[in-house]
């Protein structure tokens, strides 16, 4: 027992520790930036990614996924916080979501994911790309009125948004905060190329607050006229456990609408942590496979205390799980470090946060929601042909016109009619052959014909003319539906008055004499 302490001790030590501490400096300034595209407050980016390292990291059968506030959930967390219009009533739809994830981990339903087609999930990300986006291009400006975007895209450019307030937005411009957001994102793209390789142990986002701050120090200093204003910096309360919001638990039945996003937040949330799952058992050197029910569980647990703590939902993310495998973490303990580290800082040093200006934060979505829709995707699913593209740009028009369930329910149905088509052309094919002679249209049933084939099918012997010979051969078939028996046992009688000889092969009559 000594030894096994002795040796997680170890590993904690030349692995795990300095690990936590680099996926720590990539999750905090994404756990502020994260709350503020969400419109919660910043304090609770950072509750999530504390609940995520300290508690779900523990129940977690994830040995290197790490849990915290997701990019691909602030829109509908913008858009649920605006419709249920208190955030304390936001909290109970959180709880739902996290009970909603036991459930599905309970039921072991956590293949859920491989359900959903590849072009609408990337559609769906790709929208989050756009709208987060668009949504942090005011901040990275200076803008800092929180009511100037609300939820949807299109709202946007309503008279109540953009158009109502682009006079006070030309006076809202600060020079200060837009030469903040060009040091960052510079900070951001050069860190990303292969010659600066060397700086690799300084996390890109972390770059970009330090010179966020740095920059506006000299301002201060210097140029008074393109300081920032105090309402353009981070504002976290010195003791951040008095102001934690918690939920109105009295009003959990009172309103459907609780329900209805708490089910939309754990579903996406469920998805994102598969996929997120999926990719870090790639990356793991050791072929660890995560249990992706016990890790629905795990979630759930993590989403109900967020609810129950005035935190935004979380998930496991894939940057900084990516993040935890590049500086060599090897166990849980990573991440359970990182959530130590996130706690320690709010209680230590909130001073030294709020010195973090928005444009920085705002730079780092900027790129998180180019990463999400970079041109190359879609590039790379026009290639895939018509039947990838469609699904995938239909999805995220329709997430930008209306939200994100309705944009990804379209994008599935799509799919799903894709694939029925397929299933038309699969299962029969219609030949014409010649026998003693005499030429005969031969109809092949090929493995399953079921009742997606009915329309088709009629069709098909519909077309055969008067005076033919036609087999119809499912001798090799695995599956033939009753709805296709039915069509060959009536066709029959129809061929008669029409002189067409019928053979079958391999496929037994059915009573049709009793059919109204």
């Amino acid at each position: 027992m000594r030894r096994k302490i002795r040796y997680y001790r170890l590993v904690w030590m030349k692995y795990d520790l300095p690990a936590g501490l680099s996926v720590f400096l990539v999750a905090l300034p994404l756990c502020m930036g994260i709350a503020l595209a969400s419109g919660a407050p910043l304090s609770a980016g950072i509750l999530s990614g504390i609940i995520g390292g300290l508690i779900v990291s523990l129940i977690s059968g994830s040995q290197l996924a790490v849990s915290g506030p997701a990019a691909g959930l602030t829109t509908v967390v913008a858009a649920s916080i605006a419709a249920l219009g208190d955030y304390k009533i936001f909290l109970l739809a959180v709880i739902v979501a996290g009970f909603f994830q036991i459930i599905l981990g309970v039921l072991k339903l956590g293949s859920i994911a491989n359900y959903f087609p590849s072009a609408v999930i990337k559609g769906m990300l790709a929208a989050i790309g756009i709208i987060l986006i668009s949504k942090q291009i005011p901040i990275a400006l200076g803008y800092d009125q929180p009511d100037f975007w609300t939820s949807g895209f299109l709202q946007l450019f309503s008279s109540k948004n953009f158009l109502g307030n682009i006079k006070n937005f030309n006076h809202q411009i600060t020079r200060g905060a837009i030469l903040i957001t060009i040091v960052s994102l510079t900070a951001l793209i050069v860190l990303q190329q292969p010659f600066a390789k060397k700086f690799k142990m300084i996390p890109a986002p972390l770059m970009a607050v330090v010179l966020g701050i740095i920059v506006n120090l000299l301002l201060t200093n210097t140029v008074s006229d393109f300081s920032l204003r105090p309402t353009q910096l981070v504002s976290i309360p010195s003791n951040i456990f008095s102001d934690i919001s918690f939920p109105d638990l009295s009003k959990l039945f009172s309103d459907t609408e609780i329900w209805k996003y708490g089910v939309i937040i754990g579903l996406l949330a469920t998805l994102e942590t598969l996929l997120c799952i999926e990719a870090i058992d790639k990356l793991d050197k050791h072929n660890r496979i995560t249990p992706v029910n016990r890790e629905l569980v795990a979630q759930g647990i993590g989403n109900i205390a967020c609810g129950l703590l005035g935190a935004i939902p979380i998930t496991a993310v894939i940057v900084r799980g990516a993040a935890n495998v590049d500086a060599g973490g090897r166990t849980k303990l990573s991440a359970f470090t990182h959530g130590l580290f996130l706690l320690l800082a709010v209680l230590l040093i909130p001073s030294l946060l709020n010195m973090i200006p928005y444009a920085s934060l705002a730079a780092i979505l900027l790129v998180t929601g180019y990463n999400l829709t970079k041109p190359k995707l879609y590039r790379n699913m026009w290639s895939l042909g018509w039947k990838q593209f469609l699904p995938f740009m239909i999805t995220i028009i329709v997430i930008l016109a209306t939200d994100l369930l309705i944009g990804v329910s379209i994008g599935l149905l799509l799919s799903v009619y894709f694939i029925v088509q397929n299933n038309f052309k699969a299962e029969y094919k219609i030949n014409k052959m010649m026998e003693n002679g005499r030429e005969v249209d031969y109809i092949k049933l090929n493995s399953n014909v079921t009742f997606l084939n009915k329309v088709k099918f009629r069709d098909a012997l519909d077309k055969i003319p008067e005076e033919s010979m036609l087999t119809i051969d499912g001798s090799e078939c695995n599956f033939i539906d009753y709805d296709i028996l039915e069509i060959i046992s009536e066709y029959e009688n129809k061929a008669r008055d029409r002189n067409i000889q019928v053979m079958l092969k391999g496929i037994k009559k059915v009573n049709v004499t009793a059919i109204h």
